[in-house]
């Protein structure tokens, strides 16, 4: 599956399978949280608490940007996004959240009202 700007359908994501086996899951500080390739949806529970929200590693986010906002890309080694959302879609459309600073797992936290699978 790949996941879609849900307003103007471009493609934002490689090919990506839902990872079933949750302890590949990495929790270490700067380094990837999921496997490429993979994506889970928050359960709000142990880990990331990102409940509903769908996370893929940033490797397989595409045809994205940061935000034009420069208040929603704080970081002190990447991005934090404890600011909002910091990723948008080729076309501007708001997508997700990139969590990437050196104090944290890395992934983006997509918003399923703002993607979609196709």
């Amino acid at each position: 599956m790949k996941l879609i700007c849900q307003t103007c359908k471009i493609e934002i994501s490689k090919e990506v399978t839902e990872l079933e086996d949750l302890n590949f899951l990495n929790e270490n500080d700067g380094q990837d949280y999921i496997p490429e390739g993979f994506f889970i949806v928050g359960d709000g529970k142990a880990g990331i608490k990102l409940k509903g929200l769908i996370i893929i590693n940033i490797k397989d986010l595409t045809n994205s940007n940061y935000h034009s906002d420069d208040s929603r890309l704080n970081g002190c080694c990447g991005y934090d996004g404890l600011d909002g959302i910091n990723r948008v879609c080729l076309n501007n459309h708001e997508i997700g959240t990139e969590n990437s600073d050196c104090w944290m797992p890395h992934f983006v936290a997509l918003n399923p009202e703002l993607v979609k699978f196709i």
